[in-house]
């Protein structure tokens, strides 16, 4: 792992020179970057937040100290700036500094991509993130910050070929190296390329065995390929690397019980939800952590297994976000534990707050909210109150564009499985034919799918003709 931080001038050498006259300030800025990257905690300077803070505290007039403190709380996608004064005081004071400061060409670069973002116009900030790129193609920052909005957007050949592009424009001995191909594995398995991604996925756990996200790409191959264990072993086998990666941890158990509950041991996957995911989600509050815990309970309620002692505590963690509105994706996860929890008036409340975000938000989210995210939300919503076929009208006439709200194809599968209960559920023959059409699809796409196989029976036992 990378510990030897890189003062001012070796920054330079990099040529990637920080306006910084502080060479601890430059230290820290590297260990921020390099845990971001890592998305673990290291003991020896703090954890994130303590890096941040010797950032800080080295130079606070540090431009780009202030575009990576502002952009992790940002991309965090758990603050609003609308509905928070302190965050939006630091943007504008990073904004301030940039003008006010003989920074360079491509710090003052990354300050626009942060105040696009900051106003919901995330793929105006990747382009410039991008622009950063093609002319510094070893600005890690850039890079992961693009690829974590890519990510957030659905733009799935977008975040495969960000990282291509640089790739062979670096070394082997600069520092964070290895993270660049479990970067490109995920691009590549999310692009349906899963032979190329368990390479490169292989490819970066032999050059660091603690990469969680090339651990995490790796899960995802064998998710879509149907090697549910296959997939459970490497992760218990190698349990010690990836779980001191804190900030991914409980994505990556997310996955193991996702294995399980594919197997039908449901025992299995609750007994992960309780001992590892139950407690990082209440204890971060993250986000990723939140839609982790939330989506493992929806799939378990789909196989027939009851919550109901569940839902509440993630319902009142949510509650804090319920106006945000910054990701489709986080607000469709939302929904699902106002239905969870039975909480009918919460979610009308938060259908409401969705439409007025609508009527006078801006951004990208926005026109996603309006385009996709809404039906989403509602179509949890009828199908938590039988009307079903509802919810199957509402999902089929978004289903392909559901991929802009963000996620990965393994999160997003949960709507392809609210949509397939939903026809099964429906008493109409026409949606019971739907359901089969469906499940033959998914079988065709994933061959070894236990899941697919025990739906397909309870469709099969409704005897439509």
């Amino acid at each position: 792992m990378h510990s030897n931080w890189r003062n001012k001038k070796a920054w330079e050498s990099f040529a990637l020179p920080l306006s910084s006259p502080s060479d601890e300030a430059c230290k820290m800025f590297d260990a921020t970057v390099t845990q971001y990257v890592g998305w673990y905690d290291d003991d020896s300077v703090g954890g994130i937040e303590g890096s941040l803070s010797k950032m800080m505290s080295a130079d606070q007039n540090f431009v780009m100290g202030h575009v990576l403190k502002n952009g992790l709380e940002l991309l965090g996608t758990g603050r609003n700036l609308k509905l928070d004064p302190e965050l939006k005081a630091d943007l504008d004071l990073m904004i301030t500094l940039a003008e006010k400061s003989p920074v360079c060409d491509w710090e003052r670069k990354h300050v626009q991509a942060m105040h696009q973002w900051s106003k919901g116009n995330m793929k105006k900030a990747s382009l410039v993130w991008e622009d950063i790129l093609t002319e510094k193609p070893t600005d890690v920052l850039a890079l992961k910050f693009a690829h974590d909005t890519y990510f957030y957007l659905g733009c799935l050949p977008d975040m495969r070929d960000s990282v291509a592009r640089v790739l062979p424009q670096w070394k082997k001995s600069m520092p964070l190296y290895s993270y660049l191909y479990g970067m490109l594995a995920f691009g590549q398995e999310e692009t349906n390329l899963f032979t190329e991604a368990e390479k490169s996925a292989l490819k970066a756990l032999s050059l660091n065995k603690r990469d969680a996200w090339a651990t995490h790409a790796f899960s995802h191959v064998n998710e879509m390929l149907g090697r549910q264990k296959q997939g459970s072993d490497f992760l218990e086998k190698t349990e010690t690397d990836w779980a001191s990666c804190g900030m991914l941890a409980c994505h990556n158990y997310w996955h193991w019980a996702v294995y399980h509950i594919e197997r039908g041991n449901y025992e299995d996957a609750i007994g992960i939800y309780e001992n590892a995911i139950y407690p990082r989600f209440t204890k971060s509050g993250a986000m990723l952590d939140i839609v982790d815990a939330v989506s493992l309970l929806y799939r378990l309620e789909f196989e027939g297994i009851s919550c109901s002692d569940k839902w509440k505590e993630a319902f009142e963690i949510c509650q804090p976000h319920k106006d945000d509105h910054i990701l489709s994706f986080n607000d469709a996860h939302i929904m699902m534990t106002c239905m969870g929890s039975n909480n009918q008036e919460e979610a009308q409340i938060f259908l409401q707050s969705l439409q007025n975000f609508i009527n006078n938000g801006e951004g990208d989210n926005r026109n996603i909210s309006e385009n996709v995210g809404k039906a989403i939300c509602e179509a949890i919503f009828a199908y938590k109150n039988g009307d079903f076929e509802l919810a199957v009208d509402l999902l089929m006439s978004i289903r392909y564009q559901i991929v802009t709200i963000g996620g990965s194809n393994a999160q997003r599968d949960v709507f392809n499985l609210l949509l397939i209960n939903a026809a099964l559920k429906s008493p109409l023959q026409k949606y019971q034919q739907l359901a089969r059409g469906l499940l033959y699809a998914r079988k065709c796409f994933k061959e070894n799918a236990p899941m697919t196989d025990r739906l397909m029976a309870r469709a099969l036992g409704n005897h439509v003709d």
